[in-house]
């Protein structure tokens, strides 16, 4: 089995039945107990009842805390936790969530992120009004390690509603997170799961969805994805493969649009995520003063899409780098003579 599949892996459908729960909230985990009781308590406090909802914790064979007796302490009996056989990285990790997920509705609840009161109802609401909408979601807040807000995502519509031409507008730039939207398990069902990388691989899945089903959407922030630097987009960004990934990604969601606009968007894609990734390297190197991210992420940015402005902000940004090489070089040697 590949550990990262090349086409979107299989999704066993479930009979239509009165039994199944309007909801499965299922909640992917590795090595993140230290946010995984904010993501099980986010859920419990506005739990409808086992009819309702199914929650579980999907273990990817985490090593730094015994999750099982976690969920167990946390869940007291009304979370099911079931641990892989072995690592099986993110992607297999989260079709174990969607092919184990009984309810009509699945939410995948990554386990550093949380929801806010009144989540799972305003959804519920959105697939009553638009019962033809393939997927759901919100705006949404991203946080920190210490629960401070970062930014707040961009208001799509000022009312719930559907997005019209919502597919190209997707196309652009990613606009959806895990945390946020919902999909029908029937939506899974037709279009597979996740596959090809390990970051971006969820905007790509979201423009399937857009491509072949109408979107609902309400503005209220009703849920919040966790930044912090143990998180599988941190270690991609060190390596650069982040930028190799969305690459991949925006080319695929491309042959999803009309030939005729497959070119245009492409281009301006690669540049609005060339463009975010440069502000997003200059503010990970302004907290981690880390050389090697900064190098593999320009390095990359330089591989997929060059324009006069980000060559401009790339020199700049090379001679605030080497500038503090200089100053770090400096102080050393002078605390050396000092010593002499």
């Amino acid at each position: 089995m590949q550990r990262i599949p090349s086409t979107p892996p299989e999704i066993a459908p479930l009979g239509k039945s009165d039994e199944r729960p309007f909801w499965s909230v299922m909640i992917p985990a590795y090595n993140c107990s230290v946010f995984l009781p904010d993501a099980i308590q986010s859920v419990l406090s506005q739990d409808p009842g086992e009819a309702m909802m199914q929650i579980e914790v999907v273990d990817d064979c985490s090593t730094d805390a015994d999750v099982g007796a976690l969920v167990k302490r946390l869940g007291k009996g009304r979370v099911s936790y079931y641990r892989q056989e072995k690592n099986m990285g993110s992607l297999r990790n989260f079709e174990t969530c969607i092919n184990r997920a009984q309810g009509y509705h699945i939410h995948l609840l990554h386990g550093d992120d949380r929801v806010k009161p009144g989540y799972y109802q305003h959804i519920q609401s959105l697939f009553k009004k638009y019962p033809e909408a393939g997927a759901a979601f919100c705006a949404w807040n991203n946080i920190d390690e210490e629960n401070n807000i970062l930014r707040r995502s961009a208001i799509e519509v000022g009312k719930p509603d559907i997005l019209v031409n919502w597919l190209p507008k997707l196309a652009e730039h990613t606009r959806i997170q895990y945390v946020a939207i919902v999909v029908k398990r029937e939506v899974y069902e037709k279009l597979g799961s996740f596959y090809g990388v390990t970051y971006g691989e969820d905007w790509e899945m979201w423009a399937r969805v857009a491509r072949d089903y109408p979107i609902a959407y309400t503005p209220e922030i009703l849920a919040e994805y966790r930044e912090h630097k143990s998180s599988i987009s941190s270690n991609s960004f060190l390596t650069g493969k982040n930028i190799q990934d969305i690459s991949k990604v925006i080319h695929t969601i491309s042959g999803y649009l009309p030939q005729k606009d497959q070119k245009k968007i492409n281009r301006l894609a690669h540049k609005n995520f060339v463009h975010w990734s440069f502000q997003y390297t200059k503010y990970l190197w302004k907290q981690t003063r880390n050389a090697r991210l900064a190098y593999n992420q320009v390095k990359e940015m330089l591989r997929v899409y060059i324009d006069l402005r980000l060559l401009i902000l790339l020199f700049m940004f090379g001679l605030m780098v080497l500038a503090d090489f200089i100053f770090k070089l400096l102080k050393k040697l002078y605390y050396r003579m000092r010593l002499v």
